[in-house]
């Protein structure tokens, strides 16, 4: 009877935690929240808003408490960010690290989902002011998570901008700048031991905005368009979006990677810029936006990859009026900061009426994966344990 009292144990609680494989995205379709604003909604309004676009993947760019507190037992699956000003710090000191996971992610599990710590943004490929931090950075987080036994339920990850790359069409002709190999190669050499993905920030808009001559704004847009074909591959591309995510599998291909899935961690479209930002409009923000949700419930892959499903989340969830540089910047929110949308894409703006909040809260309050199932999982080995136990 000890033997069976112990099987059982094993298979209601541990065994769903025995061949788990980390996954800090577990959709196809997330957003970016990101907080760079003095006007916008409280954490426990967005939690209503997102539940009601049913928007289940979210991302920010640091570990913000009161986020991370509103966000708890919501069933919200969360990746959170350490900056780029703390890797200096966490890469040099393994104690920092320990403290800084301890803090912003043990703290606040189970209830609140942390999925994914994403290690710095857009590190490489700028000014190089970070870059001899990064790997250093993200082995001390991944020990710290280790240590703590958080491997299985928060994956380590790094987003890279397109500024890595070199030649990037067509697709096949894709590799890394050269002076970004010297930091990619071991990051992506640690990265494939402990099954992370390669995180790429991509966006159509910029890519058109810098070639308009050469570049159909329908390609961009996802509209029809007699598209591109690569001369090596022999692949027809019928959207940019397609392109850049195949870029960076053959970047990563050339570099001995070839079976790292790539992941879009950013996307999006502003709907205002500047004199010189004629492209940044709102009819092409709502264009692109409504077309990407399509193809990614479409749940297909790439043209060189089209067995792996392709994920991203969308740049962003509102305006960020505090933002530096061009005025397109401030203007990539699918919604307001009062919480109404945009523009039309199917999402619902925020619902005023408190019995509508009930509603949401009542119906979409779920679990999350190990965070959801822990409690429900732990009483139900109790109470096999007492009975087999009599």
């Amino acid at each position: 009877m000890k033997i069976l009292r112990v099987s059982l144990f094993f298979f209601i609680f541990l065994a769903p935690f025995a061949f788990v494989t980390v996954q800090a995205f577990t959709g196809t379709y997330g957003i970016n929240y990101g907080r760079i604003a003095n006007n916008l909604p409280s954490p426990d309004e967005v939690v209503t808003l997102l539940k009601a676009a049913k928007i289940r993947n979210v991302r920010i760019y640091d570990a913000d408490q009161s986020v991370l507190k509103e966000f708890s037992g919501t069933g919200l699956e969360i990746v959170v960010g350490l900056p780029n000003g703390n890797l200096r710090d966490v890469s040099a000191d393994g104690d920092h690290a320990m403290n800084w996971v301890q803090d912003n992610v043990l703290a606040y599990l189970p209830d609140t989902c942390i999925r994914g710590i994403a290690i710095g943004n857009e590190v490489l490929g700028g000014s190089d002011q970070f870059s001899g931090f990064l790997l250093g950075a993200v082995k001390n987080v991944y020990d710290a998570v280790n240590k703590l036994k958080l491997s299985d339920v928060v994956q380590i990850t790094t987003a890279h901008s397109q500024a890595v790359f070199a030649n990037s069409f067509p697709p096949s002709s894709c590799v890394f700048q050269d002076n970004v190999v010297q930091y990619m190669k071991p990051l992506l050499e640690f990265f494939s031991q402990i099954g992370s993905p390669f995180c790429l920030n991509a966006y159509p808009f910029l890519a058109y905005m810098y070639d308009p001559e050469h570049i159909d704004i329908n390609y961009a847009l996802f509209l029809p368009t007699e598209g591109a074909n690569d001369p090596k591959t022999k692949l027809h591309y019928d959207n940019l979006l397609d392109a850049q995510i195949d870029a960076a599998y053959a970047a990563l291909e050339d570099a001995g990677f070839k079976k790292m899935e790539v992941i879009v961690t950013e996307t999006g479209w502003a709907s205002h810029g500047d004199e010189n930002e004629s492209a940044a409009t709102v009819n092409n923000a709502r264009t692109y936006n409504y077309n990407l949700r399509k193809r990614l419930a479409k749940m297909k892959g790439t043209p060189l990859r089209p067995k792996n499903v392709v994920r991203a989340y969308v740049f962003a969830l509102f305006n960020e009026n505090l933002k530096p540089g061009p005025t397109s910047e401030r203007n990539f929110g699918l919604f307001k900061p009062d919480g109404s949308i945009s523009y039309d894409i199917g999402f619902p703006g925020l619902k005023s009426s408190s019995a509508d909040s009930l509603l949401l809260s009542l119906k979409d309050n779920r679990g999350c994966g190990w965070c959801g199932c822990y409690t429900i999982i732990l009483t139900m080995a109790t109470a096999f344990l007492l009975v087999f136990s009599r």
